[in-house]
């Protein structure tokens, strides 16, 4: 089996290899390439890779390459985990919205935007040369803003899964705090990437016993803690957010704390120079700890479960994954993109197929609604381009939604981000 990896030389690979290499039965790797254009970083995690993959015994040949053409050539599944700009642009989505007094951050709200127009473009000419080279091979998009990619692949007929740690987080936090196997904890997980809720824990499968109740109960302070959210809000809830429902529950309080400490992609970068420091030992051959800060925790188990369901070996047959709706939330569009648990195992071409969820409550159903709207608008600016597209795309978002503020930010917007949008 051959994996190609485009952005392999991200300080987050060695985290994919780690899980690839203590996973080798779920998934039985036999080649694997990283693509990447900076050739420097490239060659540093390559090293480690085999290193790693050595120290587990692991017999898969690792490759590197800045040819896309040449990398995803018989692949099987192809995996993104892409940052147009890199950290800089980054930084610039966390810094300038909050001039106008809006959160700054890389998946929600214009930050998010900001990084949507930047990617599709360079995402879908991805894939199509991964379909030019291999039309049965699949995508696995885990380059955010993951809703809006994943939903740009499926529209141009790619053979494409979008892939978040949220769940996989919940799942594993949920399974220690209730002395449980992870296998053992299914989370009713709905909504959009980056805009979900978990509205029962259950035990064993999709209709075992709800354990939420009791969870909340006995360690709502613990996940509360977690989210930055307080307690009350989670009991009355009834559910557990994921932490960027923070941006829209506590967005004026999150500004404020935005405003007065470095931002995330300062930390980032200063963790990356670190990493890479590290990388550089020969004698390393595992993930270093200062990973585990990096973020997208249990991402690499996610990874793999899913690429094994879908290329017809293991993995679990029920997943959390991005995909069309298709009915299953029945107040949005087929083609919208959902984030909900799916069988991915012995579906073929098909693709996933979402798993049936209950009715959601209006408290959930407006809010997704709504920024599925304004995914709807985003992406039409991203493949079409145009301020007027910007524009309204911004109106259009829940945490926006003003002329003036609309208008601030698409300014500001386009002046960040000329060297990315050829249009701009």
């Amino acid at each position: 089996m051959k994996l190609a990896v485009v952005g392999g030389g991200s300080t987050y690979t060695p985290e994919l290899i780690d899980g690839f290499a203590r996973l080798r039965d779920t998934l039985p790797v036999g080649e694997l390439v990283l693509i990447d254009p900076a050739a420097d970083r490239l060659e540093l995690i390559g090293a480690l890779a085999r290193r790693i993959f050595a120290r587990h015994g692991h017999p898969a040949v690792v490759t590197t390459t800045g040819d896309l053409d040449a990398g995803v050539a018989d692949a099987d599944a192809v995996l993104l985990q892409l940052r147009i700009g890199g950290q800089a642009a980054r930084l610039q989505d966390e810094t300038w919205p909050l001039e106008c007094g809006c959160v700054g951050q890389e998946t929600t709200g214009a930050g998010g935007l900001a990084k949507a127009l930047r990617t599709v473009p360079v995402v879908l000419d991805i894939a199509e040369r991964v379909r030019r080279a291999n039309p049965q091979a699949w995508i696995i998009d885990f380059t955010n803003p993951v809703g809006i990619v994943t939903r740009a692949l499926l529209q141009a007929g790619h053979k494409a899964v979008g892939l978040c740690n949220v769940a996989i987080g919940f799942q594993r936090k949920f399974a220690a705090l209730l002395d449980l196997a992870p296998a053992e904890v299914h989370l009713d997980h709905v909504g959009l990437n980056h805009l979900t809720w978990e509205l029962g824990v259950r035990r064993g499968g999709p209709d075992g016993e709800d354990l939420l109740p009791g969870l909340l109960a006995a360690h709502g302070d613990t996940i509360a803690g977690d989210l930055h959210l307080p307690r009350a809000v989670l009991d009355r809830l009834g559910a557990v957010p994921s932490y960027y429902l923070r941006y829209f529950y506590a967005h004026d309080e999150v500004v404020r704390e935005l405003g007065t400490r470095p931002s995330r992609a300062a930390e980032v970068a200063a963790m990356e120079q670190e990493l890479l420091g590290l990388y550089a030992d020969p004698a390393l051959d595992e993930k270093p700890a200062l990973l585990a800060r990096r973020g997208g925790a249990f991402y690499s188990e996610a990874a793999v479960d899913l690429a094994a369901a879908l290329l017809g070996g293991g993995g679990s047959a029920v997943q959390v994954v991005n995909t069309y709706n298709n009915g299953t939330l029945p107040f949005l569009p087929d083609d919208a993109v959902i984030e909900v648990q799916a069988r991915v195992r012995g579906t073929g071409a098909a693709g996933p197929l979402p798993l049936a969820v209950p009715r959601l409550d209006p408290l959930y159903a407006g809010l997704v609604a709504h920024v599925s709207a304004y995914e709807d608008l985003a992406l039409d600016a991203a493949l079409r381009g145009g301020r007027e597209r910007v524009f309204k795309a911004l109106l259009a978002h829940p945490l926006v939604g003003q002329f003036e503020l609309a208008e601030g930010l698409t300014d500001r917007l386009l002046a960040h981000n000329k060297e990315h949008l050829p249009w701009a």
